[in-house]
């Protein structure tokens, strides 16, 4: 009886899953082995996550149940019931981000001599003076308060910022606006906390005790409300925040600029439909009842917060100085001995393929790349792709002198970079003054692989040198994600890389590719084949073997071809940062596939994709997840790393991965996700042994790596 791989009860739902994502990450937060400060970060970046979530997917889901859109996902759910599942969990997702903080998280600061003031109440009398003259001279002049009333209709409220609501009564009747006097009216008021001063404000220690003291923002304002509404009586007041739908739609058929329509988008963005209400826990309900009536809010989509509003903030204390035993003592990526010699990199990429494993090993030698070709006399040509760049790019600098330089300099600048669309047209602007060529890319896809070529003229005739990645030319993300990377100067690939340039420059899509697999419209059928290509080595008799790393996967197409791989008998190790749509453990499906996922002090970032074939083993690396809009929707790359030395890291980093028993996390046939019990066992963290690796005085690139083949058996035993 045959199987439909597409059942279904064998899915799981993108945004439930993502939650679990998120919730490791909480876990990471309550992990008492980690330094206070550590745990802090984690905090603050599931609640950064979690606004970034509700501001495009939930966004996303309620934009489809207003248009009653009613088809059902992967997994068999409507948007409806999507968002119905969503709210409940975030909810109960947010509820723990509280005890967390207020239960695990503020005594232990307080222990290592960090107070922070849970209300301005807790103040004592030289601590309040303080307060109210930083409102004085700082805050109060920035501030600008806000009352309702018939002639002042209810503000717009930006996307993501933080206000506080009150009640007020009247003292005695305005001399400026004449209208009837009723004593004990409430009006609302609301006044912004301003984003352009600091949240997280350090105040004098109490008499008493010898610990750095802090308040936040919103608890100065709060306490000096008064002061901003001279002819009332405050009667109560409360912090509250709203986010909006920022799920950008464009039409790029019908906008004849695509910069200037972005442009045009992101000054809506903040104008949005809300589709969060937070608001602090014991609010007056008086005040709600009147936010959530001009705000345009549902019940389901109203948080109730026990603690601070925006835990976002906890990133700046993550930074606080004086406390470094507090924090994980900071890694200082390693530069690369095959790099350190006399030689130019054009030389050293001429010996032989150069592997990169950041942050591990420095971005350095990728800024070199592109820094020695804009200065170099041979080279005639550079083109890149841009996703992400830091604020300060050393790759914008190094380009734009290269144009300077009288160097043919083509940039695609992707300007629908999400949250980066505003940094990027920047980056597009200067590239294009400095006399570069910069182009948008393809009409309805993102540009999304990495990919930069040098074209440099030498004795023997023209050489193409390209490097190939799987993250972002961001030299500071760079530091924080675990990326990989090759340089080559291989000739196939070359060709393949110029025609990647021509095809996004101009209507050349060619015949054929030599090394690379491109989406949107080739790269799916090549991970098909290979899939394929394992089925049948099983179905002989021989061993199959797959091992994919990557940040998310649902794609339903490349989960049935799993399934029917592990159906037929392949060994299938899925390292899965974030999103899982796949179920393991369903007896004739997927009782053959294991899924791990590691959340560290590095991001997981890389993608590397390995087939066994029958011992011809195949390693590929790229931009792209198994994600429906990596392989339908974006430009992406995948790459072959075919030279030996390359293959044996980008082999190893897998084996290392899945032998991870301290910081991942291994999905169970219910589809939750647990630790591996430690009990007996060697410890072995992935980043932690990569980081040693690093740290070795012999060559990395040389040191460590035994070219070892990965065995048609599990990787990891249980030692």
């Amino acid at each position: 009886m045959s199987v439909d791989f597409k059942n279904t009860e064998f899915y799981e739902n993108r945004e439930l899953s993502w939650i679990k994502f998120n919730r490791r990450i909480l876990d990471e937060a309550r992990d008492k082995s980690l330094p206070i400060l550590e745990r802090i970060k984690f905090l603050a970046i599931t609640s950064s996550n979690l606004d970034e979530f509700f501001m495009v997917r939930v966004a996303s889901l309620k934009d489809m149940v207003n248009a009653d859109y009613d088809k059902e996902d992967l997994a068999g759910m409507t948007a409806k019931e999507q968002l119905s599942a969503i709210l409940k969990e975030t909810g109960d997702f947010m509820s723990l981000q509280g005890s967390t903080y207020n239960r695990s998280l503020l005594p232990l600061l307080e222990k290592e001599g960090i107070r922070i003031i849970d209300t301005w109440e807790d103040l004592d009398s030289n601590q309040a003076e303080y307060v109210d003259n930083y409102f004085r001279d700082t805050v109060y002049p920035v501030l600008t308060p806000l009352a309702v009333d018939s002639s002042r209709p209810f503000p717009l409220i930006a996307n993501k910022s933080l206000n506080i609501a009150g009640l007020v009564t009247k003292k005695a009747p305005s001399k400026l606006v004449k209208e009837k006097f009723t004593e004990g009216e409430h009006e609302f008021v609301t006044v912004q906390v301003p984003s352009v001063l600091p949240r997280f404000i350090s105040i004098p220690n109490s008499d008493d005790n010898a610990k750095n003291t802090f308040i936040l923002l919103e608890q100065v304002i709060e306490k000096n409300l008064p002061v901003l509404f001279l002819n009332y009586n405050v009667e109560c007041a409360f912090p509250y925040r709203i986010m909006r739908n920022a799920d950008m739609n464009i039409d790029e058929d019908e906008a004849p600029d695509l910069l200037e329509e972005i442009q045009k988008q992101l000054k809506r963005r903040q104008w949005g439909e809300v589709i969060r209400l937070e608001v602090e826990e014991g609010i007056d309900s008086r005040v709600l009842a009147f936010l959530r009536k001009n705000l345009n809010v549902p019940k389901e989509s109203i948080y109730k917060i026990n603690g601070p509003i925006d835990l976002t903030f906890l990133m700046k204390m993550y930074g606080i100085e004086g406390y470094d035993k507090l924090r994980n003592k900071p890694y200082v990526p390693k530069y690369p001995k095959r790099l350190q010699g006399d030689d130019d990199i054009f030389t050293e990429i001429k010996k032989g393929d150069i592997f990169l494993h950041h942050p591990y090993e420095s971005f350095t030698p990728v800024v070199d790349f592109i820094r020695q070709a804009s200065e170099d006399p041979l080279v005639l040509a550079i083109k890149q792709t841009l996703y992400r760049v830091s604020g300060n790019s050393p790759i914008i600098a190094a380009l734009a002198r290269a144009a300077e330089n009288g160097k043919q300099v083509t940039v695609l600048v992707e300007l629908k970079a999400r949250f980066d669309e505003e940094n990027n047209i920047v980056w597009a602007k200067k590239l294009e003054q400095a006399g570069c060529h910069v182009i948008y890319g393809l009409v309805g896809l993102k540009t999304h692989c990495k990919i930069a070529l040098v074209v440099r003229k030498e004795d023997d005739g023209i050489k193409r040198y390209i490097h190939l990645g799987t993250g972002n030319y961001n030299d500071s993300t760079a530091k924080l994600y675990t990326d990989c990377g090759i340089m080559t100067c291989n000739e196939m690939i070359g060709e393949d890389a110029t025609a990647v340039f021509n095809m996004l420059s101009g209507y050349s899509e060619p015949a054929r590719w030599h090394k690379l697999a491109v989406a949107p419209i080739w790269m799916r059928d090549k991970f098909y084949q290979l899939i394929d290509r394992e089925i049948a080595h099983a179905k002989a008799g021989r061993s199959g073997r797959i091992v994919g790393k990557m940040n998310s996967l649902c794609d339903q197409g490349i989960i049935a071809k799993l399934y029917e791989a592990s159906a037929a008998g392949v060994q299938i190790d899925l390292i899965v940062r974030g999103i899982c749509s796949l179920k393991v453990g369903i007896p004739g499906v997927s009782e053959n596939i294991r899924v791990s996922s590691i959340v560290g002090n590095f991001l997981e970032h890389s993608r590397i994709y390995y087939f066994y074939n029958d011992g011809m083993e195949e390693i590929f690396m790229g931009s792209a997840d198994w994600m429906p809009r990596n392989l339908d929707r974006r430009v992406e790359i995948i790459f072959p790393v075919e030279d030996e030395e390359a293959k044996n890291r980008a082999r190893h980093i897998l084996e290392i991965n899945l032998k991870d028993n301290k910081k991942a996390y291994y999905m169970d046939e219910n589809g939750a996700y647990n630790r591996l019990d430690k009990r007996g066992k060697k410890l072995i963290g992935a980043q932690e042994t990569f980081v040693k690796e690093a740290s070795q005085k012999e060559d990395s690139g040389k040191k460590g790596y035994s070219g070892r083949r990965f065995t048609p058996k599990r990787a990891l035993k249980e030692d």
